[in-house]
């Protein structure tokens, strides 16, 4: 492909870059949309009538101007946006030999298929490979290509209990409310996304430098394993399992939520300086002189005795109140926000974080911008996600060269 531009002028950094895209849901779309982002040509393989699971996945979904329900759910707006959608019978033989075909006109291939189902239909890595030796081939599972619980499916919620996230999620057992808990988000899919971005990224630089293709293995129970970072280091070298601690810190004391009278407050105090200077915010000098609590290892020791005092003190006042005085001193605060208040915050719209795009189905929706921000080559997020098959008679012309005459027929025979 020849490296092309954003519409403000500005070169896209993989331009150059076509991405033929098997997967569905989250991991695998994440993955595609940042390279979408970044300027790839991704085209979304989907099945014809349905197409990609979380198109069903609401309410919500995108109103058109009349504040009417569209076929667009919010969930699969939020992954899919700058792709091409395909639909194409991949269980035909006629639909495997076209994404057979598009595959050789593809730099890299994203799937999440169950491992070994591809190959039944010639679209495994093995079978592309051999007809297209540069090609980078990115498959994303649950466990992985092998291993005891490779043909298991694997979903965010199951992984993020069994790789150790929930485990040190959710408030102390001893304390009402206590016990594990999952993430808002699903993020171990959205992190496997990541990784498959730099893995895809990294596998093209190889391939820039050698003309060598390779297969990447990604699975989500890998990905929860790694982002324990600390957690898991802390373990292997201590042999002892870490537990939950809430919204506290198990070394840092204050290093929580504290109720206040509207609302809740995040108070950071990472030194003793800090923590002096909260609680004579709080008209409470006294607790930074008692020897109980004037260093941070003697809070920690100490925290069951001074965390209700610091709540009570923190109790009395508004918390932007409180976040201003804080503030004024230089202790890290901030505020619990909801999803409104978070893209209502002046930094938030500062940055761009919300961009409206036309869409041909609601008229304009409205999606997360991407956060990558490049000075050359900038992520853009021009492109509405695609209605199902927007794009198939287009990239079949455009990639394939099929006629018109061939396309209808193709469709006709439920191919496309």
């Amino acid at each position: 492909m020849t490296a092309t531009a954003n519409v403000n002028g500005a070169p896209k950094a993989l331009g150059h870059i076509r991405v033929l895209d098997l997967s569905r849901v989250l991991a695998g779309p994440w993955c595609s949309q940042n390279l979408a982002d970044l300027g790839a040509d991704v085209i979304k393989i989907e099945r014809p009538g349905s197409g990609d699971d979380t198109r069903a996945w609401g309410p919500p979904y995108a109103k058109d101007a009349q504040g009417r329900d569209t076929s667009e759910a919010a969930y699969y707006l939020s992954a899919n946006r700058g792709k091409r959608s395909v639909t194409v019978d991949i269980a035909s033989a006629e639909g495997q030999a076209l994404v057979r075909e598009l595959a050789l006109h593809a730099d890299v291939v994203i799937e999440n298929y169950k491992v070994g189902q591809l190959e039944r239909y010639g679209l495994d890595y093995a079978s592309l490979k051999a007809v297209k030796p540069d090609l980078v081939y990115c498959s994303i599972t649950g466990f992985g290509q092998d291993g005891p619980y490779a043909h298991r499916a694997g979903y965010d919620f199951l992984i993020q209990g069994m790789g150790g996230l929930m485990s040190v999620t959710g408030e102390r057992d001893e304390l009402p409310g206590g016990g594990p808990q999952k993430a808002g988000v699903a993020l171990t899919d959205l992190m496997t996304g990541m990784y498959a971005t730099v893995a895809v990224l990294a596998a093209l630089t190889h391939r820039d430098r050698t003309g060598v293709g390779q297969y990447i293995d990604m699975a989500l129970l890998d990905t929860q394993v790694a982002m324990l970072a600390n957690v898991g280091s802390n373990y292997l070298n201590s042999g002892k399992a870490p537990a939950r601690w809430g919204n506290a810190h198990a070394n840092i004391v204050p290093y929580q939520t504290f109720a206040c009278l509207d609302g809740h407050i995040i108070v950071a105090a990472g030194n003793d300086g800090q923590y002096r200077k909260f609680v004579e915010a709080g008209g409470r000098p006294e607790l930074a002189a008692d020897p109980r609590f004037a260093t941070n290892p003697q809070r920690v020791a100490n925290r069951d005795v001074l965390v209700p005092l610091l709540a009570g003190m923190v109790a009395t006042r508004r918390r932007d109140e409180w976040i201003a005085q804080l503030e004024a001193v230089g202790v890290p605060c901030g505020p619990i926000n909801d999803v409104g208040e978070v893209f209502a915050n002046e930094q938030v719209r500062a940055r761009g974080m919300a961009v409206e795009l036309a869409h041909p189905a609601a008229g304009k929706v409205t999606l997360v911008r991407s956060p990558m921000k490049l000075s050359s080559t900038p992520a853009t997020s021009d492109k509405a996600p695609p209605l199902l098959g927007q794009h198939t008679d287009d990239v079949l012309r455009e990639v394939l060269s099929r006629s018109g005459d061939e396309i209808a027929a193709l469709r006709a025979r439920g191919v496309v």
